[in-house]
């Protein structure tokens, strides 16, 4: 999973950066919340869990971590486009308070089973340095 985390962490920046730059060249900074959840919440945190995966987990084909990438990308992904419809002033910010907080509670879950996955690796790791 550490390829398709830093796979997504690089597209969130690409988007992220290009939302930044037309804010600059429109002079309309309306969407800075927008902005800084891709980039927090899309690049750094995805980014994070690649690194994650990378040097730590060693079950990255096992079900709870494919679990857990598939709720934090869709969590992200409808958070970040229903905070674009909000400050964008596309839809009565109203009618997205029920989408966007169970996108954050999404994204919170699979926080959650990151936590999980990290725990229960270092308590296999020591188990298996107390067997050597």
């Amino acid at each position: 999973m550490d390829r398709q985390y830093i796979s997504c962490a690089l597209a969130y920046a690409v988007l992220g950066l290009l939302l930044g730059i037309f804010m600059a060249a429109s002079h309309d900074h309306g969407q800075l919340v927008t902005h800084a959840h891709i980039m927090l919440l899309g690049f750094v945190l995805s980014f994070i869990y690649g690194v994650m995966h990378r040097i730590w987990l060693h079950n990255s084909r096992g079900g709870l971590a494919i679990l857990q990438f598939c709720l934090h990308q869709v969590g992200a992904i409808v958070l970040l486009v229903s905070l674009f419809l909000v400050y964008g002033k596309v839809l009565d910010p109203q009618l997205l308070e029920p989408v966007l907080a169970l996108s954050s509670i999404t994204v919170l879950v699979g926080l959650i089973l990151m936590v999980v996955m990290f725990l229960k690796s270092g308590s296999a790791q020591s188990a298996q340095q107390m067997g050597r």
